[in-house]
């Protein structure tokens, strides 16, 4: 098993290899059960397992003679399989073996890999591929045709290893290759190569440049359009999608040529690609020079076209199959916009990520077929199999949480509010950005978060405006603003340095004017529904002693909450704010807390629970508030008291 977990890693970790789930290994040995019997398994690689990182438990044992059993069994739908794979579990909280378990079975080697090299497809995704493998691999190679994965393709595999069984590997068409030996390091040898031996082979191909458009510029950012792509993406106001912008030599080289209509619409690198990138891509060609308003009706005008090719591809194929197939949503998962870049997108930033590395591997391959030959894959028909398998979509369908897909900017994220609101909104599946002043902090959060954490002075319009830039980059847009950055500044208000005064309206107003009016920006491009988060401060209302420089901006912004809701209501955006009190954080600090305990004439622990419920009132409390804001989708100018009961604060 050790053996296994370190090869399996070793072919894992070559992107040219594998990627993202991709791919699946085995090793056949002895387990001893429940009952005390020792029972002949084969140990294959679970469905959601990533070979770069897999771990022994990513290789459910599964009893191999009752596979083996099944041998000549002429038929096994798809359903019938998978539970016979669980029912031999040795482990029945295993995770699902992978569909090619019994390909696994049926091949008599104690180690088998699977691969979709890179260097493979490029070998076989054209129309002479099949004698182009003739060529290259020899006596111990045998070549299959394009079979789905499955029970049929496992038969298959057993009938040409039957009728030659001193083969080592396996080249299929369209697929991958496998590779087998009773030793680890044979079988991991010959896979690495029989991929060298095509790598040889695609050099030694006669090949020309494909031909690439005029290079020529438009009037917009990348960072400009994200939000426009993001919106149209959407079928209904609440569907929400992450879309992640890229762009490099490789892929402009792809995206640029003459032909990309062509030869980009003619299928993925390998089968599998299809359940995270769709059969086609959406590419979009701007004019020279054009504006972002040109760009938006061009876009809105290709979106439309892309989703009536969609709704045709689905119900011409839907009627080749037997079962019954529901469309899925129509919406692309790959924009191409030549001389700009790729825009991938997907329901969090993981799958858009995911939908983007693929499509660089199928841009790899395709425009090094298309170099030396003409792009060939499997048939319209068998790429929507591959879609609309039932199997395959497992893969990548979890339970939605209620706020997949949203992306999420809190400010002022390093302190203790911040940090509550970010854990929360993350627990439910937002895709949350961290801004902070305090460089240090935004350095030591990043080290250990993987969320976009960006330093950003809020009261700077530059500051704020190039944050959000980058935040239109890595996702597209922004869905909820929890406007949270604030400074408690305390003084007599007759006797307060006018600069102080000042200094406190930019920290506490000004700083959320910039982000809001920079969020509203973006929201109004995305035309879907939106939220502004404010914190405003029980000082709105209920003014404290010798707290005026701090209570004064607060009554600002509790006016400013108000009136973006007024102002933006029509368009689906909501502007609420929550008004806490006396809540322990950087801000409201131990002297802090004494210096407000002292003008209150009080204890400080009796300032903390002075409320009526006489009890402290934390972080995650504001925290919940503002989720509780942001779900409420029929909730706007409204301002939530999170203060423990205080009825000089209370507004309605």
């Amino acid at each position: 098993m050790a053996l296994r977990v370190y090869t399996t890693r070793l072919l894992g970790r070559n992107s040219e290899l594998v990627l993202h789930g991709g791919g699946n290994t085995s090793v056949k040995t002895n387990i001893k059960d429940i009952d005390g019997k020792n029972y002949e398994v084969l140990c294959v690689k679970g469905s959601g397992w990533d070979m770069a990182e897999i771990e022994p438990e990513g290789l459910p044992a599964v009893k191999l003679q009752p596979l083996l059993a099944l041998k000549n069994k002429k038929n096994l739908s798809d359903e019938d399989m998978v539970a016979y794979q669980k029912r031999n579990l040795i482990n029945i909280k295993s995770p699902n073996p992978s569909v090619e378990t019994f390909l696994h079975a049926f091949l008599p080697f104690k180690f088998v890999d699977h691969t979709h090299s890179d260097a493979i497809m490029n070998i076989t995704n054209r129309p002479e591929g099949l004698k182009l493998c003739k060529k290259i691999f020899g006596k111990k190679v045998s070549i299959v045709p394009y079979v789905m994965p499955g029970f049929r393709l496992s038969k298959k595999i057993n009938e040409v290893y039957s009728k030659n069984p001193n083969i080592n590997c396996l080249i299929l068409l369209n697929h991958g290759i496998f590779t087998f030996a009773n030793e680890a390091k044979k079988s991991y040898d010959l896979m690495i190569k029989y991929v060298s031996d095509a790598e040889k082979a695609i050099k030694k191909l006669k090949s020309k440049k494909i031909k690439q458009i005029k290079n020529y510029k438009t009037k917009f950012s990348p960072y400009e359009i994200a939000p426009i792509l993001r919106g149209l993406l959407s079928e209904n106001k609440d569907q929400k999608f992450i879309v992640n912008y890229r762009s490099n030599k490789n892929l402009n080289y792809f995206i640029n040529g003459k032909d990309a209509k062509n030869y980009s619409i003619k299928g993925t690198a390998t089968p599998d690609h299809v359940i995270r990138v769709k059969p086609f891509p959406l590419i979009i060609t701007p004019k020279p020079n054009s504006t972002i308003e040109e760009f938006k009706k061009l876009a809105e005008t290709n979106f439309t076209n892309y989703r009536k090719k969609y709704i045709q591809y689905f119900n011409k194929n839907k009627k080749k199959v037997k079962e019954k197939k529901t469309i899925l949503d129509t919406s692309p998962r790959v924009i191409l916009v030549q001389n700009v870049g790729l825009f991938s997108v997907g329901n969090s930033l993981n799958a858009s990520k995911i939908a983007g590395d693929l499509t660089e591997t199928n841009a790899r391959v395709i425009s090094s077929v298309e170099e030396t030959s003409r792009y060939k894959f499997i048939s319209e028909k068998d790429l929507f199999d591959v879609e609309y398998w039932s199997l395959e979509q497992a893969k990548i369908k979890k339970a939605k949480k209620i706020l997949e897909g949203n992306v999420v900017v809190i400010t002022g994220c390093a302190g203790a509010i911040g940090s509550a609101t970010y854990k929360l909104f993350k627990s439910y599946g937002a895709e949350v950005v961290l801004l902070d002043y305090n460089l240090k902090k935004i350095n030591e959060m990043q080290k250990n978060i993987k969320e976009l954490c960006i330093h950003c002075d809020v009261t700077n319009k530059n500051s704020v405006t190039k944050a959000f830039n980058r935040i239109c980059e890595v996702y597209g847009g922004i869905d909820i603003l929890v406007s949270n950055a604030g400074t408690a500044i305390g003084g007599s208000i007759a006797e307060i340095d006018d600069k102080i005064l000042r200094k406190s309206f930019e920290e506490n107003f000004f700083s959320h004017q910039n982000c809001a009016s920079e969020t509203i920006k973006i929201m109004k491009k995305q035309n879907i529904n939106g939220c502004l988060l404010f914190n405003i401060s029980k000082q709105s209302v209920n003014p404290g002693k010798n707290f005026g420089p701090y209570g004064l901006p607060k009554s600002a912004l509790l006016s400013l909450c108000k009136q973006y809701a007024v102002d933006y209501g029509s368009i689906g955006i909501r502007s609420n704010g929550v008004n806490a009190d006396r809540i322990r954080s950087g801000l409201l600090n131990d002297n802090m807390i004494k210096s407000r305990a002292k003008a209150r004439e009080v204890s400080a622990d009796q300032y903390m629970k002075g409320n009526l419920l006489l009890n402290e009132v934390k972080a995650e409390d504001v925290a919940k508030a503002f989720f509780h804001l942001a779900v409420s989708k029929k909730t706007t100018g409204a301002v939530l008291t999170v203060d423990g009961g205080n009825i000089a604060a209370s507004l309605r």
